[in-house]
């Protein structure tokens, strides 16, 4: 039976006011934080080889993270999932959470971060003082799982960073890290990059990275380096996508006990493994010349680059190279800076810095370079 007019309707106009006053805060966000730098510093060994780093740490929340999190934002508001007052749930290492705090409490959401014991006390306390609360699990695996029943009670939604990373960006453009890099390459001398290289945390920059390269059809190579515990170079090399790590990843932000469902690696030219005290002391020595602390993640990225300069200079090549600083290394103060954590953790960076100061200042190894 059709109902009468009289009994018809319509849906509540504050909804549609809140989402288009959510969606302009988010929008300008974008405007104000997405093109950060592009730096070049300068190494003396590396005759005829340019490295730029885009400098990710500068976003409000300070990581690469908060292109992410305004993604997941944008995704969830215009497909209907977010709306006011929802409660927002991630799992998350750290970093993702950070920025998803932030962007909720400027829509005034409650939000949940689902993240491991080891998570460092400066994260934590970043989660807290945008309103955020933290809820954690022992075991890193455990986050997935935790984070959906968590949502699941509250009735809210779970932004799901793993799932979603590769689609929540829009990888032909639209502003997107790719787009920036590419746009801000343009006036250099060698204005397109040999290689670009990112770390796998999520994957769903490098997957960005990846799309926009073919779509734009550059010469241009990915690179995606994996750090010592984790299950993404397992999956690129024999391509079981149910491949595991039951040893948690002592990088934060970067490492995943599965393969993440928005990890593409038909989009990666190529993938290195790194060892912890490789990335680590790529991050110290990196800090040293830039004069300022940059993460673990980055430290990862850095050791690609120097890896695929010194392959570009034993064939007598020439060109650019790009990656990202993804982080500050003042969140890490108390563990990767820390030689007491290191020594705790068996983890001996000497060789390596000896190594890669060497190289950068001679274009010449002590040793073979190892990954």
């Amino acid at each position: 039976m059709s109902p009468s007019f009289a009994s018809l309707k319509l849906p509540n106009i504050e909804d549609k006011d809140w989402e288009k006053r959510a969606l302009s805060i988010l929008q300008g966000d974008g405007l104000r934080s997405a093109d950060t730098h592009l730096i070049k510093p300068v190494f003396p060994g590396l005759k005829g080889i340019d490295i730029y780093l885009k400098d990710e740490s500068t976003h409000p929340t300070g990581s690469l993270k908060h292109r992410l999190a305004r993604s997941l934002f944008l995704y969830g508001i215009c497909n209907g999932k977010i709306k006011k007052g929802t409660t927002l749930v991630e799992a998350s290492s750290g970093s993702t959470a950070v920025s998803e705090a932030y962007f909720a409490h400027l829509l005034h959401l409650p939000f949940i971060a689902v993240m491991p014991l080891s998570t460092s006390r400066k994260k934590i306390d970043a989660i807290e003082n945008f309103g955020g609360t933290c809820h954690f699990v022992s075991n890193p695996s455990e986050v997935y799982e935790a984070a959906s029943q968590v949502a699941r009670e509250v009735g809210g939604h779970y932004l799901d960073q793993f799932t979603y990373a590769e689609r929540a960006t829009d990888w032909r453009g639209n502003n997107n890290i790719a787009e920036s890099i590419f746009n801000q390459m343009r006036q250099e001398a060698q204005p397109t990059p040999e290689w670009v290289v990112m770390s796998a945390g999520t994957g769903g920059t490098s997957a960005t990275l990846g799309r926009y390269i073919r779509y734009r059809n550059f010469d241009t190579r990915l690179c995606v380096v994996d750090v010592e515990h984790s299950a993404f170079y397992n999956a690129y090399l024999t391509g079981n996508m149910q491949a595991t790590c039951v040893t948690p990843s002592r990088i934060e932000g970067v490492g995943r006990p599965r393969v993440e469902p928005s990890f593409i690696p038909s989009v990666i030219d190529h993938m290195i493994k790194i060892s912890d005290a490789a990335s680590i002391a790529a991050m110290h020595v990196l800090s040293e010349r830039l004069c300022r602390r940059v993460g673990g993640s980055t430290g990862t990225n850095f050791f690609g680059v120097c890896w695929l300069a010194a392959t570009m200079l034993k064939k007598g090549q020439r060109g650019s190279l790009v990656s990202l600083i993804c982080d500050s290394g003042d969140r890490y103060s108390s563990t990767y800076y820390n030689p007491v954590w290191l020594e705790e953790n068996n983890i001996d960076i000497a060789p390596y810095k000896k190594m890669l100061d060497y190289f950068l200042d001679t274009g010449e190894f002590i040793c073979n370079m190892k990954t």
